[in-house]
């Protein structure tokens, strides 16, 4: 039912009443008649289609949704849930969160994307979005509204090839940038393809001289607020055993040597903070990681692209998919060859530009001059 009303200031508005499923009435003011009747018309067609929601369930604001959410789930890795708190509370927070969650529409989504995407790189603004749509797929499972604003919502264009910031005849200089206490790990990141807090979790245990092998079962992550945070692997390919070169374990001998570290101390990290204790993400990337690329002219440098070194050896090494992908620990091969495919392109651009060098070279183009003459 519509019915037409008076503010005490003479403004008309227009009420419409309805009852739910359950039998309660619930209402909703419009400025217009033809809104009203709008409105009316959608909830109706929405019960006819089993597709109804209680506009009533939709008041609660985002905010309220986005730390239930958070709550959801207790598996979530510490790491994971730490990123995940940060994009809503610098990110989605401070634009929706006051919001209901039934008044969030496609516009104010594209919208944010679109804000976003003026300041933050593709990629950023995926992530950020892979939050927000995990959101509201709570919300419309939890039938709070009837379908999910991120749907129909264009992102930026991702770059298909990315460039690896480093050059394998630079790793030398930045080994030596980083100081002896850290070297062999910008080695291993580099011969082995660690991640950052796969390194930071190694342990003498995990390290077979007599093999040659080390074994990748733990990591340390930054959990909520900057804790860091110890744990397996992000996935169950992430444990793994590695085949180590001999140069390496050489390296990692005369590493631990020099600490006074021997197998009998099998719980000790492999690398320590400039203290002796474990590494700390922010202080080591402060401290030791960040100084040191700024002196090697490669200010923009992330520890992650000396694994991409490695996935890129793999590679042009002619490493076939399969062992490529269990010595990255991924858990998707897809993953895998998303990295052959852009280093193949790297390969083929490589293989043009010599190709030019040598057919089509400065000491060649005079003569193609002279006779084009």
């Amino acid at each position: 039912m519509i019915v037409g009303r008076k503010t005490k200031s003479g403004q008309r508005h227009w009420l419409v009443r309805l009852r739910g499923p359950d039998d309660r009435e619930y209402a909703k003011t419009f400025r217009t008649k033809k809104e009203a009747e709008t409105y009316e018309a959608q909830q109706r067609a929405d019960r006819s289609r089993g597709g109804w929601v209680d506009p009533r369930r939709s008041r609660g604001t985002f905010a309220e949704v986005a730390a239930e959410w958070l709550r959801s789930n207790p598996g979530k890795r510490g790491g994971t849930l730490a990123r995940d708190e940060t994009i809503v509370r610098l990110h989605l927070l401070p634009t929706l969160g006051a919001r209901a969650v039934g008044a969030i529409n496609r516009r104010d989504v594209q919208a944010l994307v679109n804000d976003w995407s003026t300041r933050l790189a593709p990629r950023t603004v995926k992530r950020q979005f892979g939050v927000l749509t995990a959101i509201f797929a709570m919300v419309v499972d939890d039938e709070l509204v009837v379908k999910s604003p991120c749907r129909g919502v264009k992102l930026p264009e991702i770059p298909a090839l990315r460039r690896s910031l480093i050059e394998v005849d630079q790793l030398p200089a930045l080994a030596e940038a980083v100081g002896p206490g850290y070297a062999p790990m910008v080695w291993v990141a580099a011969t082995l393809g660690l991640r950052w807090g796969e390194c930071a979790g190694l342990r003498v245990r995990n390290v077979d001289f007599l093999r040659r092998t080390v074994r990748v079962a733990e990591q340390r992550t930054r959990g909520l607020a900057g804790v860091m945070v110890e744990g397996p692997p992000k996935s169950a390919a992430g444990v793994r055993i590695l085949a180590a070169p001999t140069e390496l374990m050489d390296l990692l001998a005369e590493h631990l040597a020099c600490r006074g570290v021997t197998a009998a101390d099998d719980d000790a990290y492999v690398f320590v903070g400039t203290e002796g204790g474990p590494l700390r993400y922010d202080n080591w990337r402060h401290r030791v990681w960040a100084p040191a690329v700024e002196h090697i002219g490669l200010p923009g440098l992330h520890f992650h692209d000396l694994r991409r070194v490695n996935a890129t050896l793999l590679v042009a090494e002619g490493v076939d998919p399969k062992t490529a992908q269990t010595r990255l620990g991924h858990s998707d091969v897809r993953l895998t060859l998303q990295v052959y495919a852009q280093a193949s392109g790297e390969a083929d651009r490589r293989a043009a530009d010599t190709l030019g060098s040598r057919l089509l070279g400065a000491d060649r183009r005079g003569h193609f001059a002279d006779t084009a003459g």
